[in-house]
């Protein structure tokens, strides 16, 4: 449960700048992939008993992400005035938030099926979502710079490199979909050794997990608009 006090900090910091509450649920969402990315090697070392109780603290961590963005939700409803197009603002919201919830979908899956799959494929597994949780970290150091850009006025040097860093972030998530690609062919390719249940349960926490990535890079490219915009 969300104490009220932590609402009222929320507003709080949102009165002092309409950014920074964004910049808290950016890093909500990465604080929930990080947790997935422990889950993940937990899965793959056969305990589950550390996949379900990670799966219970993704759970509340996005709900603080939800406690976040409900209240930058009402607060744009108001008066408050801000240095960029609101509706912008909520587009640029929506993927983002679709970080945390689709970590949190991925966490409750593995709760569901011990991994049973090769050596290799729970490498590859452990490797995909490193670089996935790399993405998302890039993306949460670009949505830090909308403080220095409201701080500056957004001035041009400073936009140029937020605007460098949402390239980064979209070559990361190439990276991670050439990855997703190949992983899923290869467990595809081991039906006969871990039987079509196996199947399916792996191949949709690879799915789960490249949408996090996916969601990612969808927000960089709604920020970028929401800059060029405003």
């Amino acid at each position: 449960m969300i104490r009220k006090d932590y609402i009222r900090s929320v507003l709080n910091i949102f009165a002092s700048s309409p950014f920074k509450p964004l910049v808290m649920h950016a890093s909500k969402g990465a604080e929930c992939v990080r947790k997935l990315n422990e889950s993940i090697s937990a899965f793959c070392e056969g305990n589950m008993e550390k996949v379900e109780l990670i799966c219970h603290e993704v759970d509340l961590i996005e709900h603080e992400a939800d406690v976040i963005k409900q209240t930058i939700r009402s607060e744009l409803s108001s008066s408050i005035m801000l240095p960029v197009n609101s509706n912008d603002l909520l587009n640029f919201l929506k993927p983002q938030d679709s970080i945390s919830d689709d970590a949190q979908d991925v966490a409750f899956w593995l709760t569901l099926r011990k991994f049973d799959a090769s050596d290799e494929i729970r490498d590859e597994l452990k490797e995909f979502m490193a670089k996935t949780l790399e993405t998302v970290e890039m993306y949460e150091v670009l949505v830090s710079t909308l403080g220095e850009l409201l701080e500056t006025s957004f001035s041009k040097r400073d936009v140029d490199e937020t605007l460098k860093l949402v390239v980064k972030v979209e070559e990361m998530e190439h990276q991670v979909d050439i990855i997703e690609k190949e992983l899923l062919k290869k467990i595809f390719a081991s039906e006969d050794g871990i039987n079509l249940l196996g199947v399916y349960h792996l191949s949709k926490l690879v799915i789960g997990i490249g949408d996090i990535a996916d969601k990612s890079e969808h927000a960089a490219d709604r920020l970028r608009t929401m800059i060029f915009r405003r």
